[in-house]
């Protein structure tokens, strides 16, 4: 066809015969491209328009990511550049005419086949909504990328692409340099993934790199955590293997958030209780049969041993803060948002200058931060205000209010 093009234009009297061979050539270029944008205006109102409309009415959820990751477009742009390449291939090529005109399409087409391969790379993480084979993928497409960067550059200059690949052998230390962090971040991914180690949306705590918030991005070179101050920590994703943090999801998954917290009693307010006080703590619900059986075994236990109980550290008695120990237990057993089926402890700590530590170690049902922080907050505001009741008082250092209180007017 270039040459019957040709010979016609040699005939015309408004062209020389030198520029009747490029004009042609011109001529045909223009022809084929005018061809692939019809043939892409033609298929993206038609064949695209129907796959977005079957593909909408679909129950699947993988062919809509397909759409959304740009497969389908992206499809339907590599065939007018295929037609650009038969039509270089056929009319152009076979006269020496076309031959860097075709290697430079076909160097194109190995570039949307690409990014075709990554579209469909891209639509897989979501379509398996597996965040740990991201950095699978991403690895997938540097690879990919590489390999493609090499076999468009043996294509333009018409060599082999295996030669390429004989020369970055020798450059293999370059390359790793280049690589590091690519293949340190490729094989902590591996660990990670692989020992379930973080998720996206685990809580982590990593103090040397500032970070203490959920993971929103995990990739195969970095970790972005958003902090709970909705700042952003942004960690490579090595630093999670070789160095340590702490991950909250054991306390997500367990049905429980530890409350941890310790109330702290003025031991000069502690003592032994007669029969007065006894009678009065009676009057609260939870401790009126704990306190018959309790004073019964210490009544029957001092009765065998014989105890003169007119001297009073003589056998056994009770005291106020172990009876508001025992008053502490029922009230967290029957509170509906303390976890009764894991740790349930209300302890002694060991005594301080600063008093007598009685610490409650339970869980809550509700692992919300905001709630958990308020049913913590709700059991030690009736913990507090409970004490005076046991005639306790909390331990508290003087202020400057105590010591203007003790100034002689």
């Amino acid at each position: 066809m270039l040459e019957q093009l040709i010979a016609i234009l040699s005939e015309q009297p408004w062209i020389s015969n030198a520029w009747a061979r490029p004009v042609s050539v011109l001529l045909l270029m223009c022809g084929i491209i005018t061809a692939a944008l019809l043939l892409h205006l033609l298929l993206r109102k038609t064949l695209l328009r129907l796959i977005v409309m079957l593909t909408r009415k679909t129950a699947n959820h993988w062919d809509d990511e397909l759409l959304e990751a740009g497969v389908f477009r992206r499809i339907v742009r590599l065939f007018p550049l295929l037609l650009v390449y038969l039509g270089v291939d056929r009319l152009l090529v076979p006269y020496d005419s076309g031959l860097l005109v075709s290697r430079i399409v076909y160097a194109l087409l190995i570039l949307f086949a690409a990014r075709i391969a990554q579209a469909v790379l891209n639509s897989m993480r979501r379509i398996f909504n597996k965040h740990q084979i991201c950095s699978y993928l991403q690895a997938v497409t540097i690879i990919l990328y590489v390999f493609v960067t090499i076999f468009m550059i043996a294509s333009l200059l018409g060599k082999s692409p295996w030669g390429l690949f004989s020369v970055l052998g020798g450059l293999t230390a370059v390359i790793l340099l280049i690589f590091k962090d690519t293949i340190l971040g490729f094989v902590a991914g591996v660990q990670l993934s692989t020992n379930n180690m973080v998720e996206v949306g685990d809580w982590i705590e990593m103090p040397k790199y500032g970070a203490d918030g959920d993971v929103i991005d995990l990739t195969l070179n970095t970790v972005k955590v958003q902090n709970w101050d909705k700042t952003i920590s942004t960690i490579p994703t090595y630093a999670l293997v070789s160095d340590s943090f702490k991950n909250w999801r054991g306390m997500s998954e367990s049905g429980g958030r530890r409350i941890k917290r310790s109330v702290r009693i003025d031991m000069n307010s502690i003592r032994f209780v007669d029969a007065e006080m006894i009678e009065r703590f009676r009057q609260i619900a939870c401790l009126s049969s704990y306190l018959d059986e309790k004073q019964k075994e210490i009544d029957t236990d001092n009765e065998q041993s014989g105890i003169d109980l007119s001297v009073k550290v003589n056998g056994r008695r009770q005291t106020n803060v172990g009876i508001f120990r025992a008053y502490l237990q029922r009230y967290l057993r029957s509170h509906p948002m303390v976890n009764n089926d894991m740790t349930f402890l209300v302890r002694q700590l060991q005594p301080t200058a600063e008093g007598l530590p009685i610490e409650i170690y339970v869980f809550s049902r509700d692992q919300v931060w905001a709630n958990y922080e308020a049913i913590q907050g709700d059991i030690f505001d009736h913990v507090l205000a409970a004490l005076p009741e046991f005639e306790l008082r909390v331990f508290q250092s003087p202020s400057g209010a105590d010591f203007r209180g003790l100034q002689v007017s």
